[in-house]
């Protein structure tokens, strides 16, 4: 007998809930663990963001599940590791010719047999494809506004940031088209207006809260936010607005819609039936220097398997739902999933899924479900397998490799320079009370850590037996033909390609 609609309904006695819960997915990008207010940074003005960490569950030990961007969002939306779903290795550009395939079972499809109204506003970076096959429009999403990839991705040393006429730092990608704004499936802007950008973001993301909430539909959003990522950008209320640089201002703009999204579901009467989820993809950028973000005590950055490149702030916000406070529970991205598709009583796809409903944590501030974390590179392979694997407080490094993306920081383990290296024994650290990886107990004299290190190995040999990769969709190439244009007739592509 299926008693799913049973437990469903306690689940919502349980809530107090009368109707189905709605859902916000706040994503940054390129966010280190050590830039907003509620995590320590001294000078970052994260009032919204702030606010919500000292109304909800801030959790201490949250992860993405691989240093680069499409990977990550690829397990956000499936609940599954990116080699299942063969987002890897590295990102989607412009004219790839993958992207994330459609067998594979969105959030916003979990959702959406349920009467659930999805739309997604922000960077997708799943996919384009021929036609826009892998837009989020065929992806279970019914609206999308945003960008179709990274931001950074066209040409932008000839584009404004920041107002009045404060050109983008740097050239960014360079030889193909500029970076189109789309509405769905059409090219609404293109070059996008990076100062105008996130009014428009604001007013679809009210637009859609209000008219869901009027109808009395529930409703998923999904906000992934290009702000922290390079080149920043902000409009004129950001602008010059805080003491940490053109990448503060940039940070609060984040913020300042994350406030008005909050704002439009109290006004829409929604506030108490909401849940809000906040996270970011990867770690900081450390080679942009002040420009980039910070990963606080944690080591390296963005690209590396260190703590710096792959854990996250992340915040749970649901009024008279769950209780402030702070959890050091382990959880990660793959976990969102599960538990929104729990608390709507949704059926969850038919794969091997390998997130854990994070329920007994948001509500009863009880333990979790998730014993392990598992390191993934930016370019996974089945030859390497896993670089490092988290059980309990200990975390053992197998293979270890810096990056040009987390170079410039004194710690020559996260320079480019630092090439890939196997550890034998692995090196072994104790992250509750040595976050920053600095100190490797395997080289001490003592039997406990050679005990860990067999059960850890013991938990990455049973964790692999069962990964089985998919065929890679960023290894498929790239045709420029499917480069994005509003104008695809016109000569020479790509300059031509504006609107």
């Amino acid at each position: 007998m299926d008693y799913s609609g049973v437990v469903f309904i306690f689940t919502l006695l349980f809530l107090g809930l009368d109707a189905l819960p709605n859902f916000v997915l706040l994503f940054a990008d390129d966010l280190g663990y050590g830039d907003l207010g509620s995590y320590g940074h001294p000078s970052s003005q994260t009032p919204n963001l702030d606010k919500l960490a000292a109304n909800g569950l801030r959790f201490t030990d949250f992860y993405c599940t691989s240093p680069a961007c499409s990977p990550s969002r690829a397990a956000l939306l499936t609940g599954r590791y990116q080699t299942r779903s063969g987002v890897y290795p590295g990102v989607f550009y412009p004219g790839s010719r993958g992207g994330l395939p459609l067998n594979e079972t969105t959030l916003a499809e979990v959702l959406k047999p349920l009467g659930y109204a999805t739309a997604i506003i922000g960077k997708w970076h799943l996919g384009l494809g021929a036609n826009g096959t892998y837009l989020p429009i065929h992806q279970g999403f019914d609206h999308f506004l945003g960008v179709p990839y990274s931001h950074d991705q066209g040409p932008c040393s000839s584009l404004t940031c920041f107002p009045p006429d404060t050109k983008c730092y740097g050239t960014c990608d360079v030889g193909v088209v500029t970076v189109p704004l789309m509405s769905n499936d059409t090219i609404a802007k293109q070059p996008v207006s990076f100062p105008d950008l996130e009014r428009a973001y604001v007013d679809y993301a009210t637009n859609f809260i209000m008219k869901s909430a009027k109808s009395k539909e529930p409703f998923f959003l999904y906000y992934p936010s290009h702000h922290t990522h390079y080149p920043q950008f902000g409009g004129t209320e950001a602008t010059g607005h805080t003491q940490r640089g053109r990448f503060g201002d940039s940070l609060y703009e984040l913020d300042r819609t994350v406030g008005k999204i909050i704002q439009a579901l109290e006004d829409s009467g929604v506030h108490n039936n909401t849940l809000v989820f906040f996270t970011a993809d990867n770690g900081p950028e450390l080679m942009r220097m002040s420009r980039g973000g910070n990963a606080g005590l944690l080591k390296c950055g963005k690209a590396t398997t260190y703590e710096g490149g792959m854990r996250e702030p992340a915040i749970a916000y649901w009024p008279g739902r769950i209780q402030p406070g702070v959890t050091c529970e382990l959880a990660t991205i793959l976990d969102i999933l599960p538990t929104f598709a729990k608390l709507a009583g949704a059926k969850l796809p038919s794969v091997q899924l390998d997130g854990f409903d994070m329920s007994p944590i948001l509500f009863d501030n009880g333990p979790g479900a998730r014993k392990a974390v598992f390191y993934y590179p930016v370019d996974p392979s089945e030859k390497y397998g896993l670089f490092a694997v988290r059980v309990g407080k200990y975390k053992a490094h197998y293979y270890s490799r810096g990056s040009a993306q987390s170079s410039t920081t004194p710690d020559q383990d996260c320079s480019v320079l630092a090439f890939l290296k196997q550890h034998d024994p692995p090196l072994l650290f104790n992250l509750e009370i040595d976050p920053s990886e600095n100190y490797n107990l395997s080289v001490v004299d003592d039997p406990e850590y050679k005990d860990v290190l067999e059960m850890i190995q013991g938990v990455k040999k049973e964790f692999e037996m069962g990964m089985v990769f998919g065929e890679s969709q960023t290894s498929k190439g790239r045709d420029s033909a499917l480069e994005p244009c509003c104008t695809p007739d016109c000569s020479p592509k790509p300059s031509c390609c504006t609107c």
